[in-house]
């Protein structure tokens, strides 16, 4: 089947826009924290509609966008996630953990209480999409789903902190609960919890450097 083609849209902007548009954004970028203590206050759920819009123009194996983005504002549920979160944290926490991984958590200071879970407006749960079921419930492969789900979160990220608001990326594990208390099928598997909101007028972050440029970029020679 011959692919169906259109133009792209795209303007070219001058270099020195490249280079200013380039240290603008790792400018903004880098104020962006993972953020533990939330403020309740109202984000409309309109903004979080359009914080997944632009994680879904995201890159796909295939362009098969094998993500889901379950977002959940109730009271109820949000206690339900919390309590199950934290259960499961308790045995993480308790001895599940190896020594290694309780030290390495040690600067962040965390611990098997998960207050934001209730506290944050909206707690978006991300899935990945491990096949797809067609209309007549046949199973569709998937092509790089680790990798794509993956772009798909940053982007998120990236659309949260654009938008002025914080977010914390929570991995409780296992995470199965969260495929039922949510009622998702079983071509879904959990991969984020991430409370979204704005921050709480004390809110607090470790104080944590990221690694330099040469530890993390190589340029090879033209």
């Amino acid at each position: 089947m011959k692919p169906k083609l259109v133009p792209l849209r795209y303007e070219r902007p001058s270099l020195p826009e490249v280079a200013a548009r380039a240290r603008s954004f790792f400018e903004m970028m880098n104020r962006r924290r993972t953020v533990r203590d939330f403020s309740p206050e109202r984000v409309p759920a309109g903004v979080i509609e359009d914080l997944v819009r632009a994680a879904s123009t995201a890159p796909s194996g295939a362009h098969r966008q094998p993500w889901t983005f379950v977002a959940v504002s109730d009271p109820d549920i949000k206690r339900r996630i919390r309590i199950a979160a934290e259960r499961e944290e308790r045995e993480n926490y308790g001895g599940r953990m190896p020594d290694e991984w309780l030290r390495a958590l040690e600067p962040l200071g965390t611990d098997e209480h998960k207050p934001f879970l209730e506290i944050a407006p909206w707690l978006v749960v991300l899935f990945r999409q491990n096949y797809g079921v067609g209309p007549d419930g046949e199973h569709v492969r998937h092509y790089y789903v680790s990798e794509s789900v993956g772009i798909a979160a940053g982007l998120f990220l990236t659309a949260v902190h654009q938008a002025g608001l914080v977010a914390l990326t929570h991995t409780p594990s296992p995470m199965g609960f969260l495929r039922e208390i949510l009622n998702r099928p079983d071509n879904e598997t959990a991969c984020l919890l991430i409370p979204v909101g704005y921050p709480a007028a004390d809110a607090r972050v470790p104080d944590l450097r990221r690694k330099p440029l040469a530890d993390v970029l190589q340029i090879l020679p033209e």
